[in-house]
């Protein structure tokens, strides 16, 4: 860690959700492996989502970085150019961001404490450096592979997508390999996520074989039990959680080109689950998302607002909470709510 006169330290220390590192940037695939996996993958992988620095300071600290947009910056979310400042699981500052290539610091003036910062994650920062902060302990790693609702459409903030609200309940350090558009078992990925360390792995993904490149019930059935037997190569014991396709109204009962509904695609990706359970995959865990969310929770009959991702977080911490994990001890997220002692920010 470099710390200079000016009392500037390496950033990589405080940054967590970190897949890869591409030189400077972090990235939610192989660059080394881009070669093997979809086009729309690797363009969402470009995209940090769930990257965010976590840290420990005894008042005000700053961010060094450069924020440039990658492409069209998409309505991922509300607050996906945002930067979103956090203590105790709850929003106390959010500070609007314009793509630059300029250096430049933020100022965050934090009462004290421990917090999370979570970066304008449109414009794919580069964080250079920090200053006044110490970073925070690491957690156990948890990966969280899936499509853009794992990614987090359409939650309004980077800490409100459900991977990002299990994470802070359970004391992990959320790795968010969800990519919207994508994400339909590809064997690539799979060997990606094998080759990640880890200490929990969870699986959600389904919703796009319905539709965008379908899927037969057998072709998914074949799919997750290919794509779960790759990933245990890299993670033989690791407690594994499949998450099935939430309800999507239009897709239930309307079959697809290949003639599956998605209630037979979820179907197909349950029993493969439970057939491998039964071959002696004692660390496999299903949680159906079948019942998760209602109709009124999908903003636009597909992903969750902010109630639905909320639903999903909860009902996944649930589960997670019975599996043999290296959890810490600490207590439920948001039992900050209603301080008035909260940092403000500027750039």
């Amino acid at each position: 860690m470099r710390d200079g006169s000016d009392g500037w330290q390496d950033a990589e220390p405080f940054v967590r959700g970190v897949a890869w590192w591409d030189g400077d940037r972090c990235v939610r695939a192989d660059p080394a492996d881009s070669a093997r996996l979809p086009v729309q993958t690797w363009a969402r992988a470009l995209m940090p989502v769930g990257v965010r620095l976590e840290f420990t300071a005894d008042g005000p600290f700053e961010v060094r970085y450069r924020a440039g947009a990658l492409g069209t910056v998409d309505a991922l979310r509300e607050g996906c150019r945002a930067w979103e400042v956090l203590r105790d699981g709850e929003r106390v500052a959010r500070i609007p961001e314009t793509p630059s290539e300029e250096v430049r610091v933020l100022r965050v003036d934090w009462p004290g404490g421990q917090g999370v910062l979570h970066p304008p994650e449109g414009y794919a920062p580069v964080l250079l450096g920090v200053r006044g902060a110490r970073p925070a302990p690491r957690q156990p790693r948890w990966l969280v592979y899936g499509d853009s609702i794992t990614e987090g459409w359409s939650a309004s903030a980077p800490s409100l997508g459900w991977p990002a609200r299990a994470g802070r309940a359970l004391g992990l350090d959320t790795v968010n390999l969800g990519y919207s558009g994508s994400a339909h078992g590809e064997p690539a990925a799979a060997q990606q996520l094998a080759s990640l360390p880890g200490d929990a792995v969870t699986v959600a993904f389904g919703c796009n074989c319905w539709t965008g490149v379908p899927f037969s019930a057998g072709l998914m059935a074949e799919t997750v039990t290919a794509f779960l037997r790759l990933v245990r190569a890299g993670h033989p014991r690791t407690p594994l959680l499949v998450l099935s396709p939430l309800p999507r109204p239009e897709a239930e009962r309307t079959p697809n080109p290949l003639g599956a509904t998605l209630a037979e695609l979820r179907a197909a990706m349950e029993g493969a689950v439970r057939a491998r359970q039964t071959a002696g995959d004692e660390r496999l865990t299903l949680l159906s998302g079948a019942d998760l969310v209602g109709p009124e929770h999908l903003v636009d009959g597909v992903h969750p607002d902010d109630t639905g991702h909320a639903l999903i977080a909860d009902a996944v911490t649930r589960t997670l909470r019975r599996l043999p994990l290296p959890l810490p001890q600490r207590g439920p997220a948001g039992r900050g709510e209603g301080r008035t002692d909260g940092p403000r920010a500027e750039v």
